[in-house]
């Protein structure tokens, strides 16, 4: 049961500090105690006698916020586990697949904190993966082999209401549970800051329906949400010695390295998103003629297909088909290509024998290029051309580096930022925050002009 009859009231406590005093009711349910703090007496007074009253009339009071059961909204009928699968649910047709495996990310650490007591008889692992693989996956949720579904059957029995959630405490607690990953350590401060707004959603979804009345999740300053960044480490940029040595090893691999050194060459050049250069198609690319005096091309993006695993989209594919990020569902952008990878594109096409139609850069069966493939040709080509003391550094770590060396090139070599912005798929703001550490070889021209308003007059210099 989730409320209690053994009640014991006490004595309004004062403290009496430097700058303020402070009145705490004290009370006491089922052995466990119970405070709230109050600016004056009579708030105090007044709240402990509504706590007296129904103590009086037999009310039950809620283990989980410690208030009669009257105080509380339509939360202590409620229990978390129905109330988050039904988020799911009613979010399933209308987000991304990435969204999806991103909430059941979330949730997840959440739903363990809020069990009336520890898995024992289930391994901690088992709980997880089936809360986050069949839980809090509408598409898989009725295809639960039996070991999972004893698991689930268990969690619901065992799950608190949603009155956790109206105690400051608890939810400051489930806060943490939610940025703690499973062997105890802290959880990345991205994931951390994606799973609070995910939590945010649930619970303004939760005050819609009116099983909460309020957000009680922190916001603004003084919140402990882990601290983030968005800018880029200027350590995992490339210089083109390096790039050349990690694109010079692709190309000579054995198998697919060809098709691999046209992938990586896209993103080094024009800068494009991963997702977008495996959507990428032969009519995307429009490349002048060989014998053109301008050999300049155009790189059409319009469509991205991201990875996020067969269990989340709507397909049974392991990347969704969607628009750009951040954009209008039919939305393109024009990204310029240069000469180097005008050849390299052309040598590919002709080299594949591709038409109009195909992709540019396929996998070994014609198919999508695999997330796989990709990472371990990076992994690879880190730990072969790279010197040990670069291999061990942030130096080009993530595939996703090359985009940032791209991008971080052009502001260097003073393209405006509103043109790389939309070269990139960004907006300026977010452009100038992500790279405004990167940029440099303009700071002599910057001295000059700063020179050039002038300077004070010498007070010691006689006065005419």
């Amino acid at each position: 049961m989730d409320t209690t009859y053994d009640v014991k009231l006490w004595k309004t406590s004062v403290y009496e500090g430097r700058k303020k005093t402070t009145h705490t009711v004290r009370w006491e349910l089922a052995g466990k105690e119970w405070r709230k703090p109050f600016a004056t007496g009579p708030l105090a007074e007044s709240f402990r006698s509504g706590l007296v009253t129904a103590a009086r009339k037999g009310e039950a009071f809620s283990l989980s916020t410690g208030l009669p059961v009257s105080y509380q909204s339509g939360a202590a009928g409620v229990k978390w586990y129905d109330f988050a699968v039904q988020f799911v649910d009613q979010l399933w047709e209308r987000t991304s697949a990435n969204n999806r495996r991103n909430v059941a990310k979330a949730l997840t650490p959440v739903t363990v904190a809020l069990l009336r007591s520890k898995p024992t008889m289930f391994d901690g692992v088992d709980v997880r993966r089936a809360l986050r693989e069949y839980a809090f996956n509408t598409g898989r949720r009725d295809e639960a082999p039996p070991e999972v579904a004893v698991i689930l059957r268990w969690v619901q029995r065992n799950s608190l209401t949603m009155a956790a959630w109206e105690d400051e405490g608890t939810v400051e607690a489930l806060l943490r549970s939610a940025g703690t990953k499973l062997d105890g350590t802290a959880a990345a401060p991205s994931s951390v800051r994606r799973n609070k707004r995910v939590l945010n959603v649930l619970i303004e979804h939760a005050i819609k329906r009116k099983v909460l009345r309020e957000n009680l999740l922190p916001k603004g300053k003084g919140t402990a949400a882990a601290k983030t960044s968005s800018a880029v480490d200027k350590r995992s940029l490339l210089n083109k010695e390096q790039a050349g040595a990690l694109l010079a090893w692709i190309h000579a691999r054995p198998r697919g390295g060809q098709r691999l050194h046209a992938f990586f060459a896209t993103m080094y050049y024009a800068g494009t998103r991963p997702e977008e250069v495996v959507a990428l198609k032969v009519a995307d690319v429009r490349l002048p003629g060989p014998d053109a005096d301008d050999q300049w091309g155009e790189l059409l993006i319009h469509t991205a297909q991201p990875e996020v695993g067969r269990h989340w989209t709507d397909t049974g594919e392991v990347r969704e088909l969607r628009g750009l990020k951040g954009r209008a569902p039919d939305d393109m952008r024009t990204v310029p290509c240069r000469p180097a990878l005008t050849r390299i594109l052309r040598a590919h096409i002709e080299k594949e024998g591709l038409k109009a139609g195909d992709l540019l850069i396929q996998g070994e069966n014609g198919g999508l290029l695999a997330g796989s493939v990709i990472r371990r040709a990076w992994r690879r080509a880190r730990m072969v051309a790279l010197p040990p003391h670069e291999y061990e550094s942030p130096l080009a770590r993530r595939v996703y580096d090359l985009r940032h060396t791209c991008l971080t090139n052009w502001l260097n070599a003073g393209v405006p930022a509103a043109d790389v912005a939309e070269w990139a798929g960004n907006s300026v703001p977010v452009l100038l925050a992500t790279y405004a550490r990167c940029i440099n070889g303009q700071l002599d021209d910057l001295k000059q002009r700063i020179e050039r308003a002038g300077e004070l007059p010498d007070p010691a210099a006689p006065r005419a």
